[in-house]
């Protein structure tokens, strides 16, 4: 007699956005977080110990058969693999996670992105995000308009800073034609002159930096000797030392010769919205386009990149048309075309955590924070300053501070970044200036006390001296 067929199992629950997607995520919430905060108490500092090997080891072995023959069920998946996750993450959150422009992303933030994951809407057609393509609209307008005072400023939201310089540059490309020229300081971004590779354009041309920053005077003679149409990219907020170019005359030297002026903001651009420190912008409003990333000084999760311009006519180089996301009939008919808002098809909402943080914060609450940031910067720059077993390399634009031992040539300094890493006490980055190699302390973190930067101190101290 032969047996019965066994029934077949359920599918798995959905998460979405009804009463019986809330009841199946409820439970694996409580698992998520608890695997988080037992991760962190193992890993017990900024990055875990012991280096790549070693945590290339622990990570295999907790992930096991990768496509096991049958499951372990939610919780165990959960279980195990969050809590390997972040005990062996970089947990930017850490006081003493400082190297990179990658911020701790605010609660606020990180809920609203699950909502996000729950609901999955795709900003490719308006059938598939109605209410979210409404936030984004208001929210990139609403945006664009702290940075232009125009009567049609506009902004798509990127994956980042590489993304809009990329698309700074596609729509200069369209505007002057395939022979042009992009100009930027030796302190920018390493993403345009890829991109300008990436787009069929002339190799971009480096100008020196030896200051940091881009001097007008080496831009109008580099002008003057350009034929032809010319990009110059300036730079709010360099990712070596934080610092901002001369803005308003670099933007007076474009237009003397007719250059285009696209400024790459991505670090220091939210200090637009701060009543007292947007002085430090002063200029930004006359560039052509601007990028500018919240995933830096704006605490979200990544990403969450916007490219600025001050007319959405702008942007009409990037329309496009596909009869099953926006075909005319729809559009006519007033069905909100989204294709033309990014180069990607599928893309999520990030524009909703943002909306959702600046609600929560308000005006008030993000100026707070980003003074709270620079104010550790230039705490941690007076500690390094004061003390003899230091050198500062300059006080802080933003909060980017570089700074070394002394004695130590930069072979011992490379290596004690190493070791940092290695024993999983310090996160801090490295940057080249004046010829010499410097430790980078990236301060983003608006929890940090002045305690906590004793600390970092005190153990460089103890490393550098032994």
């Amino acid at each position: 007699m032969t047996a019965p067929a066994p029934a077949p199992l359920p599918p798995p629950p959905l998460a979405g956005g009804g009463r019986a997607g809330a009841d199946a995520l409820r439970p694996l919430l409580d698992t998520v977080l608890t695997a988080l905060r037992t991760g962190a108490e193992q890993r017990g500092g900024p990055l875990p110990a012991g280096g790549p090997d070693t945590v290339t080891a622990h990570t295999t072995a907790a992930l096991g058969d990768v496509l096991p023959a049958h499951g372990t069920g939610d919780h165990e998946a959960l279980r195990t693999l969050v809590h390997t996750l972040t005990a062996g993450a970089a947990d930017p959150a850490h006081p003493l996670c400082a190297a990179h422009l990658h911020c701790p992303p605010l609660a606020v933030a990180a809920a609203a992105d699950l909502a996000v994951s729950v609901l999955n809407p795709s900003l490719d057609s308006w059938d598939q995000a109605p209410a979210a393509s409404t936030v984004e609209a208001l929210l990139t307008r609403t945006l664009a308009a702290e940075f232009y005072d125009t009567p049609r400023a506009d902004a798509l939201l990127t994956t980042g800073g590489t993304e809009a310089n990329q698309l700074a540059l596609l729509l200069a490309r369209e505007q002057h034609g395939p022979h042009l020229a992009v100009l930027h300081g030796a302190n920018a971004h390493h993403s345009i002159p890829r991109a300008a590779w990436l787009l069929g354009l002339p190799p971009a041309r480096s100008l020196p930096t030896p200051t940091g920053t881009l001097d007008p005077a080496v831009l109008d003679e580099a002008l003057a000797h350009t034929p032809g149409p010319a990009l110059v990219t300036a730079t709010a907020g360099t990712t070596d030392a934080g610092l901002i170019d001369p803005l308003d005359a670099l933007a007076d030297v474009c237009a003397r010769h007719g250059a285009t002026l696209h400024v790459d903001a991505a670090y220091g651009g939210l200090l637009a919205l701060h009543p007292h420190r947007r002085t430090a912008l002063t200029g930004l409003h006359r560039a052509a386009t601007l990028t500018v990333d919240l995933h830096k000084i704006g605490w979200q999760p990544v990403a969450a990149g916007l490219l600025v311009v001050p007319d959405t006519d702008r942007l009409t180089p990037l329309a496009h048309q596909a009869d099953y996301l926006n075909a005319t009939d729809d559009t006519e008919a007033g069905l909100p075309d989204l294709l033309g808002r990014s180069l990607r098809t599928t893309r999520r909402p990030d524009a909703f955590k943002i909306a959702v943080t600046l609600r929560s914060l308000g005006r008030d609450g993000l100026t707070h924070l980003i003074d709270l940031t620079c104010a550790a910067a230039h705490r941690l720059a007076e500690l390094l300053d004061a003390h003899p077993r230091f050198e500062l390399h300059a006080h802080p634009t933003l909060t980017t501070v570089l700074f070394r031992p002394t004695p130590a040539d930069d072979t011992h300094l490379a290596a004690l970044r190493r070791t940092l890493l290695h024993d999983g006490t310090a996160v801090l980055g490295r940057a080249t200036a004046d010829g010499r190699l410097w430790l980078k302390a990236t301060l983003l973190n608006p929890h940090t006390t002045a305690r906590d930067l004793d600390t970092l101190v005190t153990l460089l101290e103890g490393r550098t001296h032994r």
